[in-house]
């Protein structure tokens, strides 16, 4: 039985996941019911703003849905503050038995107040199947909603020995296709990507999604200076409003205008020390824009700032197996505090490596 419950859990996880990149700031979530041990509904949350798993499970199912079982991997929603309607007196109107959840919904307004709803309507609850891959399938919405703050992961691209590019200020391609096509699907999966000016001005990049199928993340740029150059692709692509520059307080106001004239938006930031931007404050102006996942996309000094400043939750190394010798660097990744390799898996000729914070120290 135990065996049953996992395994309907864990198709809700898979189901989820086809929510990824169009669902936020809301999670992922899908569900299954069953009856007589046979599936005779199921959905997932397909875009913000639309029918929720539950609601598309009761709709798609092939029989009346009273007496079955719910398995669903968050805890449905019981509040009416939403583009939706609450979940929880659908499931109960529709006299389904029992609900198998993963994990609690860490939203203050739903936060075991849907459990016990149901189990005040007579409803059997089973709670935190599988909970731990449940948080890591919405880490996004679990970060953002618990401290305010996007989920932060950090991309970079390096030599075996460490080095990222020949010289500073010089366009290196260092990993193969599929390494590429892996950070074309990240970009599709984060609310945003975010780069430095520096990496405008040496690679000029789109950082657009174009080697899977997937739609383009919001384009964040950190400029303290506002110096970017105005001839940039980025600045001059199809969807302006989709690119985000942040900048000082302290800078040329008519460069801003021509920005906007573009359609682009600009994020003026206080700052203590002229154009010396914080993180913390950049990010908590993101997370008020429902950005709730940033992929950090940019070179050395951004990278170094995120790290040092202790602005990241994950960290993907890109390693292709060629030696620079001399060239530019980044911090040893190995000698940061509270750090542990999660995974490595081979990408082509490439190896991926991706730490996450060792929150047990």
């Amino acid at each position: 039985m135990k065996s049953d419950i996992s395994k309907y859990i864990k198709r809700c996880f898979e189901l989820a996941k086809k929510g990824k990149g169009h669902v936020s700031p809301n999670p992922l979530v899908g569900a299954i019911l069953v009856k007589n041990g046979k599936v005779i509904g199921k959905g997932y949350h397909k875009k913000y703003g639309s029918a929720h798993a539950e609601v598309n499970a009761i709709n798609n199912s092939t029989e009346k849905v009273a007496g079955s079982t719910l398995y669903c991997n968050l805890e449905p929603c019981c509040h009416a503050n939403k583009q939706t309607p609450p979940c929880v007196p659908l499931i109960i109107e529709k006299k389904i038995s029992k609900v198998v959840i993963s994990n609690f919904d860490p939203n203050k307004e739903v936060n075991r107040k849907g459990v016990k709803q149901l189990r005040e309507a007579g409803v059997e609850v089973i709670t935190d199947v599988l909970e731990n891959e449940g948080k890591d399938l919405n880490k996004f919405y679990f970060k953002y909603v618990k401290d305010k703050l996007p989920y932060i992961t950090l991309k970079i691209a390096q030599s075996i020995d460490g080095k990222i590019s020949l010289a500073r200020n010089k366009q290196t391609w260092l990993t193969g296709k599929e390494s590429k096509k892996f950070v074309h699907k990240l970009r599709s999966e984060y609310d945003a990507v975010l780069v430095g000016a520096g990496t405008i001005r040496t690679d000029n990049p789109l950082l657009t999604v174009r080697n899977v199928k997937g739609r383009n993340p919001i384009r964040i740029i950190i400029d303290g200076k506002l110096n970017i150059p105005l001839k940039s692709k980025i600045l001059n692509s199809n969807d302006p409003e989709s690119t985000w520059i942040i900048t000082s307080r302290n800078v040329d106001e008519k460069k801003i205008k021509v920005l906007s004239k573009k359609g682009l938006r600009v994020f003026k930031i206080a700052t203590k020390r002229q154009t010396k931007l914080e993180l913390k404050k950049i990010m908590k102006v993101l997370a008020k824009q429902k950005i709730t996942s940033i992929l950090v996309e940019g070179g050395r000094n951004i990278f170094s700032q995120f790290l040092k400043e202790d602005m990241f939750d994950e960290v993907i190394i890109l390693q292709a197996p060629k030696v620079l010798g001399s060239g530019i660097g980044i911090s040893n990744i190995k000698k940061i505090k509270n750090l542990k390799l999660l995974s490595v898996k081979k990408l082509g000729d490439d190896t991926k490596l991706i730490y996450g914070k060792n929150l047990s120290d």
